[in-house]
């Protein structure tokens, strides 16, 4: 009884905090699953695919992957390459982490953008318990995404206008979080560095296969130059 009025307490704290990513995570859900069954898949492909790789920007490149060539280790480049931030979500979340047992695993799998910047910055109220506050915002959100998707997936059949261009809704997000940055940044070293790399590598290997040329360009950069950056933006 005592354990389950502390899951409850630590569900009704966790809630809250996960209302806005609800918003957020239906919406493109919903376009994701929509995605994905214009582009000929059944709606259990984003039920399987959110509820096993929940990665966003992952899932909807991987729609491209699975209608083109066999290309696994292409595939696991991408995968890594797109997804390589989290190596340092999970650090950061070390010592948050520490000792919470069976739910580490999980908690682990499913710390997405959304869920760290939840569980790395929330004042939790001292009658409740960590661990299960940190699991209910994973939880949570999981759950808003795959649903999300999945519904896009059954009712994309059930649509009777062009979806044409559905897929550009992941853009339009990076798009926004872009300029988000833009505005709170006072310098702009970085995201210049990026823009000016990506278009060198645009250039350079094409429209078609510029991506991961790019993006290794930018982590090379940003490391060697971190340093003069830093100090540029009055971080040292």
């Amino acid at each position: 009884m005592q354990q389950k009025g502390m899951r409850l307490r630590a569900l009704k704290a966790a809630f809250p905090h996960t209302v806005p990513i609800f918003a957020g995570f239906w919406f493109l859900g919903l376009a994701y699953g929509i995605f994905m069954n214009v582009s000929g898949f059944g709606f259990w492909y984003p039920l399987l695919m959110s509820l096993v790789i929940f990665g966003g920007s992952l899932e909807f490149v991987a729609v491209t992957m699975l209608l083109g060539a066999f290309a696994p280790l292409q595939t696991l480049a991408m995968a890594l390459i797109l997804q390589a931030r989290h190596l340092f979500y999970g650090v950061a979340m070390l010592e948050k982490y520490r000792g919470l047992g069976w739910k580490k695993p999980y908690l682990i799998f499913g710390l997405c953008d959304e869920t760290f910047s939840i569980n790395c910055t929330a004042e939790i109220p001292e009658d409740v318990d960590r661990g299960w506050f940190y699991f209910f915002v994973t939880l949570l959100n999981h759950l808003y995404w795959v649903s999300g998707s999945t519904i896009g997936g059954l009712v994309g059949s059930l649509l009777t206008f062009d979806t044409e261009g559905i897929e550009f809704v992941m853009t339009a997000m990076f798009v926004v979080i872009f300029l988000e940055q833009w505005k709170k940044e006072k310098r702009h070293d970085s995201a210049l560095l990026g823009l000016g790399a990506s278009a060198l590598c645009l250039l350079v290997f094409g429209a078609d296969a510029f991506i991961i040329p790019s993006m290794a360009c930018v982590l090379v950069l940003l490391t060697a130059l971190r340093r003069p950056i830093e100090r540029r933006c009055g971080l040292l």
